[in-house]
């Protein structure tokens, strides 16, 4: 006996329905003419939560472009996004370069996403560390696709994205990641001096996970989830007494400001705004400019939750996570 079933009708064009009368979710626009020395990156983009600005500073630094100034101004619905850019020759953008960080955006805002099986270790650094880990994989028959790491206060953190030595593809088997997981740990355990430093960072931390980025991003997302490990095993103790980080409260607009003047160097907006956003702040009002081989940022920030708490501790510990965010990437030669 056959019944006659009859179903809702969805229109097909009613997802892109909000999309058509309000605009995209995200807005580039390129002028290569306006300025003689760099191209202008213009975003406009919606304010909400996953549409970031460090998802646009991701992608800029993932391309290798210098940020040599800044604005970022935010209302109630939109950001906007100005970024004054060049490649890694300190050149205007070619045309190529342009449709490369288009298609790049494009990505971003389709929101293709791909995993990597990245490992993730925290130990006390020593000589020969990257010897052992990198030995230890390979016995494994795992490729080492791309790895970042970093030493500071004697602590050394590193993720690593691997795949599978036979046929590049992602490690995906729980039982052979096991394996993976624990013969690392015992390689590290087996070589690690109990008796230097804190009794915490001597235990090597070992964990294996599956990293969600945008495709075509895996530098930055490496990087990225670097800073992530680094803010929760942080070992905040200072060794330059002389402060580049001031936060001041703005109690009249309910923002806290974060002031930082330092050196210029690469990446260094992708390192401060990465810990703003770890350390669950929105931005809200950011200008960043390069002059004289020196970078000034200024941050107007709020935690997530739509309040500036204002307590001593919560800014010593904004201040102390930005400084050893920046100083991370410093290396200092000493004879």
């Amino acid at each position: 006996m056959s019944k006659d079933c009859s179903y809702p009708y969805f229109d097909p064009d009613f997802d892109t329905h909000s999309e058509r009368i309000y605009g995209p979710l995200c807005q580039v626009s390129i002028d290569n003419e306006r300025m003689e020395d760099c191209t202008v990156v213009k975003v406009n983009r919606v304010n909400k939560h996953g549409v970031l600005l460090l998802d646009m500073v991701m992608v800029l630094t993932d391309m290798n472009f210098q940020i040599i100034k800044s604005f970022t101004s935010s209302d109630a619905l939109w950001c906007m996004d100005v970024f004054h850019v060049r490649d890694e020759y300190g050149n205007k953008l070619t045309d190529q370069k342009v449709n490369d960080y288009f298609d790049q955006i494009e990505i971003i805002r389709k929101g293709v996403q791909e995993y990597f099986t990245v490992i993730e270790i925290t130990i006390q650094d020593y000589p020969s560390l990257f010897f052992e880990i990198f030995t230890a994989l390979v016995d494994l028959c795992c490729n080492i696709v791309e790895a970042h790491a970093c030493s500071y206060n004697t602590m050394l953190t590193c993720v690593a994205y691997i795949s599978d030595q036979s046929n590049n593809s992602s490690i995906d088997d729980p039982s052979r990641l096991t394996i993976i997981k624990d013969r690392l740990t015992t390689v590290l355990r087996g070589t690690t001096n109990s008796n230097i430093g804190s009794i915490n960072i001597n235990i090597p931390s070992v964990k294996i996970s599956k990293l969600l980025g945008f495709k075509g991003t895996v530098t930055c997302t490496i990087e990225r989830r670097l800073h992530q490990v680094m803010v929760l095993e942080a070992n905040l103790e200072m060794e330059n007494e002389k402060r580049m980080v001031r936060v001041e409260s703005c109690d009249r607009r309910g923002y806290l400001i974060v002031n930082v003047e330092f050196k210029d160097r690469p990446r260094l907006m992708f390192d401060v705004v990465c810990t703003l956003t770890d350390l669950e702040y929105a931005i809200f009002h950011a200008s960043t400019i390069s002059r004289g081989g020196c970078a000034f940022h200024e941050y107007f920030i709020r935690h997530v939750d739509g309040y500036a708490l204002n307590t001593t501790s919560e800014k010593e510990r904004l201040i102390k996570c930005i400084e050893a965010a920046i100083q991370r990437r410093v290396c200092e030669v000493k004879r």
